[in-house]
């Protein structure tokens, strides 16, 4: 409580001035801390991470409040220092004096962390600023406490302390103390952001999000084995100056979980493995479960992103190291054995990526065929070179079925590019073409891996869909490309030489229908002929009287011979 001293104003003041000045005393105050902090970041330098000019920003702000609250430090000969105090406090902007301090502090800590990979030294000055941050933020949390503030303004009080202080810890390598306030923070920001409107949510579980990474890094160094694939995941997510500390941590991880057993593959040893080439493949072993633990596919893809740089650079360190044995040419040594080991793991982890992104291309409506028909043979090109790293028949055999299931994919979204580009007896045929190697994949089932048999058992529906789509197209074609011929006879040929046939043509309406051609084409006809035929009478033509019935008896004997001779005797 703010206690008044009573003055002789005071005294000659009405009963009705005591009760306006009554609600002055009890005033509730309050102060948004995370909200005011964050806005005045991302205004200030640190969406471009330039911790510099926050911290010029905090001198001019503090400096500002000071003048304007009338609580200067000296003069400009002295300087005489003068905290807040719980009874200067008339307004809100006095709690933020304390504030802007510890802000200032901070952003000078992190502007040294950035300059400390370069100059050493410069890490006890990091340390000792963010000691005077926790101090000043200390102080924050006693003058809220002693005022009239309400809940949300002290719980958040509580959680910026425990925040400044566990970021001192995490730098102090006092793990468990950090991981109790971080955890802290955590639960605070949990509930406000579950108590406050959706607008006003987004700022709290931001903050969550960004104790995530410092939170698992804290159980991992306390002794929990199992973080070391949360590390893993956070990888990509870790700002630049935690970047090289969680690297050897993951490689001291790897060293301790390495045995000096030996290590075989295809059933056979890989002799001397390298410190880098064993930790290489226990993280190869861990990157399963780390896969399966991540549920973007984005995220995965930038695990194996990650996982493919460390196989290029041991296999470059093996290399190096057995330059001598590698110029001798035996493919049944130890060292070549080892190299083709480490490639195969290169080749099948390009393989998942290019696999994931196939996915991801299915998911997205704007993709192409033709794009996924590239990624497919990328995979196909990495199955060819995966055959060619050992002589073994079983291998072989493992490598010739998936090339079978992936070929079936790849003619089916070749089919679909052809199916866009309206070529339907092409992409017929392709679809049969992938009917063929699925049934030709699905034949050795005991060897094809569980998502590629899954895969291809659901292909068969897809492919008999699109099949029954791409028929149903054609046909459409065949019906517009019969209307587009007969509208182009309708347009040449004219009224007089289709009069059998029926069709509506509404140009015979217009002022120049199509009816007939004036003048008509020219016809051919027989003209006179320049010659008789002379040999016509000539020709004698043979009797048929008999045909035609015509023919009578002749007469006998002499009478009849002499009555014919002379003409008389006939009728």
């Amino acid at each position: 409580m703010v206690v008044l001293e009573k003055t002789p104003e005071m005294e000659k003041e009405s009963p009705d001035d005591e009760q306006v000045a009554q609600p002055k005393e009890t005033k509730i105050y309050s102060l948004e801390i995370l909200k005011i902090i964050k806005e005045a970041q991302q205004q200030h330098g640190l969406r471009h991470g330039d911790y510099q000019r926050y911290r010029g920003y905090c001198s001019r702000r503090l400096r500002r409040l000071r003048k304007v609250l009338k609580v200067p430090q000296g003069d400009r000969r002295h300087f005489k220092r003068r905290d807040i105090l719980a009874a200067m406090v008339k307004d809100d902007k006095f709690l933020q004096v304390p504030l802007t301090m510890a802000e200032r502090a901070w952003s000078y800590a992190m502007q040294l962390r950035t300059e400390c990979n370069t100059e050493p030294r410069k890490k006890f000055h990091l340390i000792s600023r963010l000691r005077k941050a926790s101090a000043y933020a200390l102080q924050l949390q006693e003058l809220i406490e002693n005022v009239n503030c309400d809940a949300r303004t002290k719980l958040e009080a509580q959680a910026y302390v425990a925040w400044m202080q566990g970021s001192l810890q995490f730098e102090l390598q006092l793990w468990k103390d950090a991981m109790t306030n971080l955890k802290k923070v955590e639960v605070v920001y949990g509930e406000l952001a579950s108590a406050l409107s959706d607008t006003e949510q987004t700022i709290y579980k931001s903050r969550v999000e960004e104790l995530a990474p410092n939170l698992r890094y804290c159980a991992y160094n306390i002794g929990d084995t199992t973080a070391i694939d949360d590390l893993m995941q956070m990888r990509g997510q870790l700002s630049n100056e935690l970047l090289a500390s969680l690297d050897s941590l993951i490689a001291q991880t790897r060293e301790k979980q390495s045995s000096s057993s030996e290590i075989t593959w295809r059933g056979k040893s890989c002799g001397v493995v390298p410190t880098r080439a064993k930790g290489l493949l226990i993280a190869d072993e861990q990157l399963n479960q780390t896969l399966t633990k991540t549920t973007s596919l984005q995220g995965k893809i930038d695990l194996l992103e990650a996982h493919l740089i460390d196989c290029k650079d041991a296999t470059a360190a093996v290399r190096d190291t057995f330059k001598a044995e590698l110029k001798i040419r035996d493919d049944k040594s130890s060292v070549h054995h080892l190299i083709s080991y480490l490639q195969y793991i290169r080749l099948s982890r390009t393989m998942e990526r290019n696999l994931a992104l196939v996915k991801i291309a299915e998911d997205t409506k704007k993709s192409k065929p033709q794009d996924i028909v590239r990624l497919y043979e990328a995979v196909l090109h990495n199955l060819v070179e995966i055959s060619q790293l050992l002589d073994d028949e079983t291998f072989l055999k493992e490598q010739e079925a998936k090339t079978k299931g992936y070929r079936a994919f790849r003619c089916f979204y070749m089919a679909q590019s052809l199916a866009n580009l309206q070529r339907s007896r092409e992409a017929m045929a392709l679809y049969q073409r992938s009917l063929d190697h699925r049934r030709d994949a699905l034949s050795d089932l005991a060897i094809l891996p569980i998502e590629l048999k899954e895969s291809l058992i659901k292909l068969e529906s897809l492919i008999e869909a699109a099949k029954c789509a791409v028929h149903a197209q054609s046909v459409l074609e065949e019906g517009q490309d019969d209307i587009g011929t007969v509208k182009q006879v309708k347009s040449k040929k004219p009224l007089v030489e289709r009069l059998h046939e029926y069709r509506e043509d509404p140009s015979l309406l217009t002022k120049t229908p199509n009816v007939c051609n004036i003048p008509p084409p020219m016809q051919s006809i027989p003209c006179k002929p320049l010659f008789f035929d002379l040999a016509f009478n000539m020709i004698e033509f043979p009797d048929l009287s008999d045909k035609t019935g015509d023919k009578k008896e002749e007469q006998a004997g002499i009478t009849g011979f002499v009555k014919g001779l002379w003409g008389w005797g006939n009728k």
